[in-house]
């Protein structure tokens, strides 16, 4: 289960230097994410058996925990930073 970034109940904004470097970096991670994600693809069309496939799964698991954080990472910036 993915754990979820609280909604802020104030209007707080981040500054937008702040709010840009956030957004550059999260965008950086989903282009990392992506190329492990695509790894895993290549992986999982080896038909890997035993501890390499339960590792595959492991691999897999962790890659969309991450990707959710990091979707829930830019949503909460995109809330809290001027438009």
């Amino acid at each position: 289960m993915t754990e979820q970034i609280p909604p802020s109940n104030s209007p707080a904004q981040f500054p937008e230097e702040l709010a840009l470097e956030v957004r550059r970096l999260a965008h950086d991670l989903s282009n990392a994410l992506e190329i492990i994600v695509q790894t895993s693809y290549l992986l999982s069309m080896a038909e890997l058996k035993g501890p390499a496939a339960d590792w595959l799964r492991m691999l897999d698991g962790g890659v969309e925990k991450a990707l959710g954080l990091n979707s829930q990472l830019r949503e909460y910036v995109k809330k809290h930073s001027p438009h």
